[in-house]
């Protein structure tokens, strides 16, 4: 386990390590901002808290459970299999970020393992290694911000959407230890799940679905399940089919575990070898195999945050500044994600500091502004990717594209999505389009459909190689329709209905000539029939669109029945098209209609062919008589003019619609524009606002720098007066605690710095003065001075002085003890007392008898 901490750190630490268990089978790894000029004290300070041993790490140090091992001053630390290891911090002072260097490489030594916990500190130095801890399933621990003294740390890991346990530091190693206890598979190896948790698991899809819209069922059933389960560790279920109900009483349980599925983990330039590679090889070769001035289009499919779609604007950028020639070029970055908040977040393009870490200064200064509590990336950057929501396996995918990178996400999908997902990302790159994976994916068995540009980075080239029919199948088609296909089941027998299926089936039941199934722009989905009298490939390069083919006598009249189809979703019927010359003239009917169902088809266009003695579509013999003009050149005249005013009706028709909808355009746009004028306006005065505040921090700044001098030079005041007045002084709190000593105190009691904080009693002592914590909470409770003469085993002697310690505001926060040396008044009192025992021993033995005559004065003598 890795414990984070920072500023008010160690309260925090002191709170957690004092309610860990020593038999939990953890070890504690505890990192944190330290001087590096100074010698670290955390592991003395943090010994006092716990029955475990705290020990400060040594390079290549064994972890072994029941153990506390915390970072020395000045160093970055890792671990590998099991051995933490030193190394020397390579970024300057104040940009070191040990914490995520830490958690980062717990999370790809103990994967599912990792534990990691941030408690109290500024800032955001942990959160990217977190991410990674995520990703690999492991655990993480947040203290809670209100009980935090410096909730920055906290706070940032929380609103990443990172923390499975959210609570006050000294609540977290309970809240671990009942999560170890309900941990019952993970860890293990994979075994075939039940018939019975499968159906649990499905019934989870089915709520997700229902919840979210999204169908997790071509989801890695061993990875759903194993999120899954750490679901129940947190909340302590045993059984799945209990989970099931908590999510039916929960509908806010379905939400966090529908993030968790997404795993949404992304940073700049991840696995940086291979955007080196992409940008020094793929790139370059991408650009001048394209004409000059070409705008290219990128696609980032799972982008999460957005940290791979800039990465790879930014790219861009240097690989056009590095080329002079390729300067004229411009990219678009279509990025698109299943997480609408990740999509909102990345649209802000906001992102904390701790991204200098992947992100390298020169960039960081370049394409990102500096703002107060991290970085946006600039303008030039943010212009280049529009993001969006979208389902790579439901919804339209972007086409014609020059790259398209989908890393890290065919990993948590089936093998058989995977092999459908691989021909469509064919099918939507141009020629020599590049196509960027994730370290753990490949392209599997279609090489014939791409070409590595760089295999170990996984970067491959399109190649030129037609599609099979059973490889074209797009997003809405690979999803069951229902159900859960056995594991073991063939594609083939797939419940979805196939498109050539749906077509047959309506083509059998209601049209029996040629036809042919064409989508709203007319390009051709599926033949039925033989359509050679009335459609042939055209010269030049393949194009499968209707128009192209038709042949020249229909190409006229279809087109404009496609559009009126396209329009009113009314049939169109067209009579009396004369084809051909010579013995092979014959005259055609066309029928357009826009078909409504199946559901499958809805927005298809169906065109039917038939000659006019066909029953398809006729008319009475009578009728078709009539039809007919005396004329065979008149005819053709009126029919050319009809498609004239026709087309020209149309014409006005759409001008008109478009006209409006330019007008409501720009009267949107002046709308915007006036919010844009406004929204300046307001960013100014803000700027102005900020200005102010910022020289208002400066005075306060300058007013604290000066208090901090004034306090020093009291400090400096204060310890010399004591050290020159030689009376031992000791300042005890209001639990008896030592806060405080001076040096003369050393020669009393046996102090050192680190007893501050013990109490008074459980310090050794040559006082002969056993009542001194007695009458020390005697004065704490009556305010009044108590003053004792004590002595000491060798001797000396003092004046034990005790008396309240007063705050300025008059608040009494302990006592003070002094003790003021009186051994040589003490002796020579006791010199006195031995003097004055010899004189009344000596006058005690003189005899009694007359007294003497007093001499007489020299008064009378004179």
């Amino acid at each position: 386990m890795g414990i984070g901490a920072s500023a008010g750190g160690l309260e925090a630490l002191t709170q957690f390590l004092s309610n860990a268990r020593a038999d939990s089978g953890i070890a504690y790894v505890v990192i944190q901002h330290l001087d590096p000029t100074l010698k670290g004290m955390m592991p003395e300070l943090l010994q006092r808290v716990t029955a475990m041993q705290v020990v400060q790490v040594k390079d290549n140090s064994k972890v072994r459970p029941g153990f506390v091992y915390v970072i020395p001053p000045n160093k970055d630390m890792s671990i590998l299999h099991g051995r933490l290891h030193l190394l020397e911090p390579v970024a300057p002072r104040g940009l070191r970020l040990p914490i995520d260097f830490f958690f980062r490489s717990l999370a790809e030594d103990q994967h599912e393992l990792g534990i990691g916990v941030i408690l109290s500190g500024m800032g955001s130095d942990g959160t990217l290694g977190l991410k990674a801890i995520k990703e690999s399933a492991g655990l993480v621990l947040v203290q809670e911000p209100a009980s935090a003294k410096f909730d920055g740390m906290p706070r940032s890991v929380i609103e990443a959407g990172l923390a499975d346990f959210v609570a006050p530091a000294e609540e977290l190693p309970g809240k671990l230890v009942d999560y170890l206890r309900h941990m019952p598979r993970i860890g293990r190896s994979e075994a075939p799940l039940e018939e019975k948790t499968l159906s649990a698991l499905d019934k989870v899809i089915i709520l997700l679905r229902s919840k979210t819209g999204h169908d997790f069922t071509l989801y890695r059933r061993s990875t759903l399940y194993r999120r899954v389960e750490r679901r129940m560790g947190i909340h302590q279920i045993v059984q799945i089919g209990a989970y099931v109900r908590y999510l039916q009483e929960n509908p806010q349980e379905l939400d966090i575990l529908f993030k968790e599925l997404l795993i949404g983990v992304t940073s700049f330039f991840r696995d940086k070898a291979s955007w080196e590679r992409l940008e020094r090889k793929a790139l370059p070769a991408l650009l001048a195999s394209r004409k000059a001035g070409s705008v290219l289009r990128a696609w980032v499919a799972g982008c999460s945050t957005g940290e791979e779609a800039y990465s790879l604007a930014i790219l861009f950028k240097e690989t056009l500044r590095r080329d002079r020639s390729k300067r004229n070029f411009s990219l678009q970055i279509y990025a698109t994600d299943l997480d609408r908040d990740a999509i909102d977040k990345a649209r802000q393009g906001f992102f904390p500091a701790n991204i200098a870490v992947d992100v390298s200064p020169s960039r960081l200064r370049r394409f990102f502004a500096k703002e107060e509590a991290g970085y946006r990336v600039s303008k030039e950057i943010r212009s280049m990717v529009v993001f969006a929501p979208q389902n790579l396996i439901m919804d339209p995918p972007f086409t014609k594209l020059d790259i398209f990178s989908c890393r890290n996400l065919l990993i948590y999908l089936t093998p058989e999505l995977q092999r459908k997902l691989i021909p469509l990302f064919h099918y939507i790159l141009n020629p020599e389009g590049l196509l960027f994976l994730g370290s753990s994916e490949s392209t599997g068995s279609f090489a014939n459909l791409f070409a590595p540009v760089a295999a170990r980075e996984r970067i491959f080239r399109r190649c030129e190689w037609p599609l099979q029919d059973d490889q074209a199948d797009f997003p809405g088609v690979f999803a069951p329709a229902s159900g859960r296909r056995p594991k073991d089941a063939p594609v083939s027998q797939r419940t979805a209905a196939s498109l050539q299926s749906l077509a047959d089936q309506v083509l059998r039941t209601r049209y029996v000539p040629p036809s042919v199934l064409v989508n709203k722009q007319g390009d051709i989905v599926y033949i039925s029939g033989r359509t050679g009298k009335y459609l042939e490939p055209a010269a030049g390069k393949a194009n499968w669109n209707i128009i192209a083919m038709a042949r020249e006598e229909l190409r006229q009249d279809l087109t404009i029945a496609l559009q009126r189809t396209n329009r009113s979703k009314e049939p169109v019927a067209i009579h009396g098209i004369r084809v051909g010359n010579g013995p092979e003239r014959r005259i055609v009917d066309v029928l357009v209609q826009a078909l409504q169902e199946p559901k499958e088809l809805l927005g298809m266009v169906l065109v039917v062919f038939s000659d006019a003695d066909s029953e398809v579509g006729s008319r009475p013999d009578d009728e078709k008589g009539k039809a007919r003009p005396p004329s065979a050149r008149r005819g053709h005249l009126e029919r050319e003019l009809r498609y004239a005013r026709d087309e020209a009706k149309t014409n006005r028709e759409e001008m008109q619609s478009s006209q409006e909808e330019l007008k409501s355009m720009n009267e949107e746009l002046q709308s915007t524009n006036e919010e844009l004028q406004s929204t300046n306006e307001e960013l100014t005065t803000s700027k102005e606002e900020m200005q102010s505040l910022n020289e208002e921090l400066q005075t306060v700044n300058a007013e604290l720098q000066s208090k901090l001098d004034e306090l020093s030079s009291s400090n400096n005041d204060m310890k010399n007066l004591l050290d020159s007045t030689e009376i031992a002084t000791v300042f005890l709190d209001n639990g008896m605690r030592v806060r405080r000593f001076t040096i003369q105190a050393k020669s009393i009691f046996k102090l050192i710095p680190g007893d501050v904080g013990r109490p008074i009693t459980d310090l050794a002592s040559s006082l002969l003065y056993p009542e001194l914590a007695v009458d020390a909470q005697e004065v704490l409770r009556t305010l009044a001075i108590s003053e004792k003469s004590v002595g000491t085993a060798d001797g000396r002697w003092f004046t034990a002085r005790i008396m309240p310690y007063r705050t300025l505001d008059n608040r009494i926060d302990g006592v003070v003890i002094t003790f003021a040396n009186i051994t040589t008044a003490k002796k020579l009192e006791a010199s006195l007392r031995d003097r004055h025992k010899l004189l009344e021993a000596a006058s005690a033995q003189q005899p009694p008898g007359p007294r003497p005559a007093p001499r007489p004065s020299a008064k009378k003598m004179l």
